[in-house]
């Protein structure tokens, strides 16, 4: 059985306000993707400059991953927080690291 990467996200905007929950199969492509997306009002991560990562889990089962991205969008903002907090305390912005982890 082939092993697969789904990774379920967070970003936030420079301001740390706005938080946006999404899952894809290439996080850095994910990730450049709401950067050239920023300012852009059709989207949510667009309009609210939602491009800085801040929280990922990886799933080997899209199913997987999918229905945790569902769960965490229904939480709410204070819950969402104490799950970012239990592995980024600083909500330090983890762009850079993904992109050194896929070079």
């Amino acid at each position: 059985m082939t092993s697969h990467n789904y990774f379920v996200y967070i970003t936030t905007n420079p301001r740390k306000t706005t938080l946006y929950v999404g899952v894809t199969n290439d996080l850095e492509r994910r990730l450049q993707e709401h950067f050239m997306n920023s300012g852009n009002p059709s989207t949510f991560a667009g309009r609210y400059y939602c491009y800085n990562l801040i929280y990922f889990e990886r799933h080997s089962q899209i199913n997987y991953a999918i229905e945790r991205e569902k769960e965490i969008k229904k939480w709410s903002r204070v819950k969402k927080e104490t799950l970012i907090c239990s592995t980024n305390p600083f909500w330090e912005f983890l762009n850079l690291q993904i992109q050194d982890k896929e070079n």
